[in-house]
């Protein structure tokens, strides 16, 4: 028996199914999706002129495996504009541009001059403990300070995980992060010796965000889902939630909530921890209660088109992060038709406001009316936005991003541990081995390379 069954067509499934079918044509394929469309968080809606992200927004182009699953499909991707690069950060009530370069960081005035000088002083800050799994906040406060933390990394953490910084693990969050600091005991002596590396390669060195430019598709990112599940369209059944499986003489059984069964050699878990953990609860109880402990906070993101000449801010750049210390209802806004043409009609913004995660899950619970006030107050004392918005579309995840809280590195040992213990059991999905789009795609390239051997 050689039949392969994928549980979840979110990205991760789906680029694994389509790498199985270039390296093992040969083998049977099922893909299981629980709900009526493939691409999980990979969607965008489009309606009255305005092209609208409910989730993911596009990838680095710093790794190659979205790229490059996307060049085999035959899409063509768009680079986002050069407007995006300007970032913001709100303080006290204003908006200020994150720093580009070195020069700037000693002009700029988000953090004050104490700040920027502790900043400085961080190739002497003392180093952490190898054995201890330090939080997001505890690393940030030691090597950089408390203003830096505030104004530079916490927003960092809500941009990326819309999570609370004083719980996320450094080591599963930015591995890179915490790798540079081991390796080197300081990030500013990292990365000049890592530029000066590069530069004797005839290469850009390392900056000191995370590189790469932001890309996405002509249509959105529904572009890569739709273009992916079509391909393997023969291979894929929609509105299938699996119930659970178990594995009797030799072989796996995945039955599906319908009461159908399938027999099948291997089985692969694409879907989110909660799913996953109901599936496992009878046939690997432990795996069950370990995916369980891995934790979603609700974001409800708000689609607006504004018309030009209604703000006070030109909404020429990348968008804005709200810190923690800033007491803000939201926790940033993305300027959608700054970063990328024909996002909305030429007269108008479309601007996607974030609002909940891990600090403030109740308010990303509140009724649409309410949110969208709140939503509206914000940025009018933001962005000086003058009227009600023409066009409102609002979208919401009861789930949004796993969350790698510290001990989130011992847990996927864990886990890993257990799966080995179950002969043809896998997992692949954001929960485990990284949040990010590239990051599930080389998963899953990686798994089908193994599988196919």
């Amino acid at each position: 028996m050689a039949k392969i069954v994928i549980i979840g067509a979110g990205m991760s499934g789906l680029s694994l199914g389509w790498y199985l079918r270039k390296y093992r044509p040969d083998r049977e394929l099922l893909l299981l999706e629980s709900s009526e469309r493939a691409g999980g968080k990979a969607w965008t809606v489009e309606e009255d002129g305005f092209r609208c992200e409910k989730g993911v927004n596009g990838v680095l182009d710093n790794k190659p495996s979205t790229l490059g699953l996307a060049a085999e499909l035959g899409l063509r991707p768009l680079k986002s504009s050069d407007s995006a690069r300007r970032r913001y950060i709100v303080k006290n009530g204003s908006l200020i541009q994150l720093p580009e370069s070195p020069a700037a960081f000693l002009n700029t005035n988000l953090l004050s001059i104490k700040g920027r000088l502790r900043v400085l002083m961080e190739i002497l800050a003392p180093g952490g403990d190898p054995a201890r799994d330090e939080s997001l906040a505890d690393f940030a406060r030691r090597r950089l300070g408390r203003e830096a933390f505030e104004y530079l990394i916490d927003p960092m953490a809500t941009g990326i995980f819309a999570g609370d910084p004083e719980k996320l693990s450094l080591r599963s969050c930015f591995p890179r992060i915490h790798e540079l600091e081991r390796d080197y005991g300081s990030l500013i002596k990292a990365m000049i010796l890592l530029q000066r590396k590069a530069r004797k390669q005839g290469r850009s060195g390392p900056g000191a965000g995370p590189g790469g430019v932001l890309t996405s598709f002509p249509k959105g990112m529904s572009e890569l889902a739709d273009t992916a599940a079509a391909a393997l369209a023969p291979h894929l059944r929609l509105n299938s939630p699996v119930a659970s499986i178990t594995r009797e003489t030799g072989c796996w059984q995945v039955h599906l909530k319908s009461g159908e069964t399938v027999d099948c050699s291997h089985v692969i878990l694409a879907c989110p921890a909660g799913p996953a953990s109901e599936i496992l609860k009878n046939s690997a109880p432990k795996l069950s209660r370990l995916a369980g402990e891995i934790t979603y906070p609700p974001v409800t993101v708000v689609s607006l088109g504004i018309k030009k000449g209604t703000t006070e801010h030109p909404l020429d750049g990348f968008g804005f992060l709200a810190p923690g210390r800033e007491k803000h209802s939201i926790l940033g806004v993305l300027w959608d038709s700054s970063i990328f043409p024909n996002r909305s009609p030429d007269d108008y913004h479309l601007v996607r406001v974030l609002v909940g995660g891990a600090r403030t899950p109740d308010l990303a619970r509140l009724q649409d009316r309410s949110v969208l006030d709140l939503v509206l107050r914000e940025l009018k004392d933001l962005i000086g936005l003058k009227n009600i918005p023409e066009f409102i579309k609002i979208f919401r995840w009861e789930e949004a991003i796993p969350q790698y809280m510290v001990g989130h590195s011992a847990l996927e040992n864990q886990i890993q541990s257990g799966l080995a213990t179950h002969t043809g059991l896998f997992i692949r999905c954001n929960w485990i081995g990284g949040v990010s789009l590239n990051d599930c795609i080389a998963n899953s390239q990686d798994l089908a390379e193994e599988l196919s051997r």
